[in-house]
């Protein structure tokens, strides 16, 4: 079978060298892909968001499976649109993707089918968002852009000016563009984060060890919001107990929720969950596998990734036994200087060879291209370093132990990825 993967990410790169490993993958694209993803699949040049182009270029090739990596053409309803010229495509149709398309429409949804979150309001108009503020006492509060905006739609306000300050930029400045039509706002919830990416086919939910993110710049979770510089699997915070619990308190009655409203979720549900002193509560969700927690959950999959995802389309993973390895892995990123402010592109990275026999330490690819026949940079997040072993503190020795053998002009990695599971005294 030949497949696609849509993206040009290090999770796009992860997800392309997880799927070769299965026996019924005969050929792999991937539309853009990057230079990592060269080494292993044939990259297209078609951006993610040319439906259209995708459709022909999978219709063309007799693409036999399609999985889509990036959430902005799944809430633009890719899955609809490929299914309806009855190609196989992995992930949720538009209806299912407003999950991650509309934070107003998931919370409602938790509100309405009592799916454990924070308490929230939304608004159309920034008037009556400010209002809301003014008669809020308890702070921080969470102001979240109601559409796709990166992942950077979310601002933690300290105190009522900055929250208001908040709402007029999101939907009077329009800092996020569109996606600030409406506004969020939510309690801030105090506790510990974890992500939990399942498969789910709209009745059988399969999750994936539990991973970790670090969202900020500098070490010690200082400096601004990035995309994510570093994720580990499996959180310790996340003990088998709470996993079963977060399974039958959560991720199994969101997809029964969405099925009451008739709408059947198949693909990757991705849950930020906050352990809060009254519980697990849900956050937000994406539609999609991660990044980079998919850099560190997928090196840990025993079973054929390419099963999963068909037997997800298809509506059959209950006849499915997810497989996950004994182990514990860590990824960190690799990032442009500057970033996440502006960044220098199309520096020279040096030092891949070095990882190509390694055992259980791999490169995954974020913002590269080839030019001129060399790999150089042309992203914020430009590689994830991933390192497998026995247990988390010997996967963050390895990980630091080989990271430096990838090398470019104004590099910086965190220090300490994986650290804050250290104080778990079995690890």
């Amino acid at each position: 079978m030949d497949i696609l993967v849509i993206g040009s990410g290090g999770r796009e790169h992860a997800i392309v060298w997880c799927a070769a490993k299965s026996k019924r993958v005969d050929k792999i694209y991937c539309a853009p892909g990057n230079a990592g993803t060269a080494k292993t699949a044939e990259n297209v040049s078609i951006k993610v968001d040319d439906i259209n182009g995708l459709l022909k270029f999978a219709r063309e090739k007799k693409i036999g499976l399609t999985i889509v990596g990036p959430e902005i053409p799944l809430v633009a309803g890719i899955v609809d649109i490929f299914e309806a010229e009855g190609l196989k495509i992995f992930g949720p149709n538009k209806a299912a993707a407003q999950m991650e398309g509309s934070k107003a429409f998931t919370k409602n949804l938790f509100k309405k089918y009592r799916i454990p979150t924070a308490d929230f309001g939304e608004f159309d108009k920034s008037t009556d968002a400010v209002k809301y503020i003014k008669a809020h006492k308890k702070y921080p509060l969470v102001v979240k852009a109601d559409g796709l905006a990166a992942g950077k739609g979310v601002i933690i306000a300290a105190n009522e000016a900055e929250a208001i300050g908040a709402v007029k930029d999101i939907m009077d400045l329009k800092i996020f563009g569109g996606a600030g039509k409406r506004t969020v706002i939510e309690e801030f919830l105090e506790g510990e984060e974890a992500s939990i990416l399942a498969f789910t086919d709209g009745e059988t939910v399969l999750p994936l060890p539990a991973s970790q993110d670090h969202k900020r710049i500098f070490d010690g979770d200082k400096g601004p919001n990035t995309g994510g510089m570093g994720a580990y699997a499996p959180a310790p915070l996340i003990t088998p107990a709470l996993a079963e619990k977060i399974k039958n308190e959560i991720l199994l009655p969101t997809v029964s929720a969405l099925r009451s409203e008739g709408i059947i979720y198949k693909g990757i549900l991705y849950a930020g969950i906050m352990m809060t002193k009254d519980g697990p509560k849900v956050l937000e969700y994406n539609v999609r596998f991660g990044d980079p927690e998919t850099q560190a959950v997928l090196p840990l999959l025993k079973t054929d990734l390419l099963e999963l995802c068909l037997a997800s389309a298809e509506g059959r993973l209950k006849d499915i036994k997810m497989e996950i390895e004994n182990k514990a892995s860590i990824t960190v990123v690799l990032a442009s200087k500057g970033y996440p402010g502006d960044y220098e592109k199309g520096r020279e990275i040096a030092g891949l060879d070095a990882f190509d026999n390694m055992n259980d330490v791999m490169v995954f690819h974020a913002g590269t291209t080839i030019k001129n026949g060399k790999i150089v940079t042309a992203g914020g997040r430009v590689l994830n370093v991933t390192a497998v072993a026995k247990d988390i503190r010997s996967a963050i020795e390895k990980v630091y132990k080989h990271i430096d053998k990838a090398h470019f002009e104004g590099v910086y990695y965190r220090k300490d990825v994986g650290r804050k599971a250290l104080k778990w005294r079995f690890l």
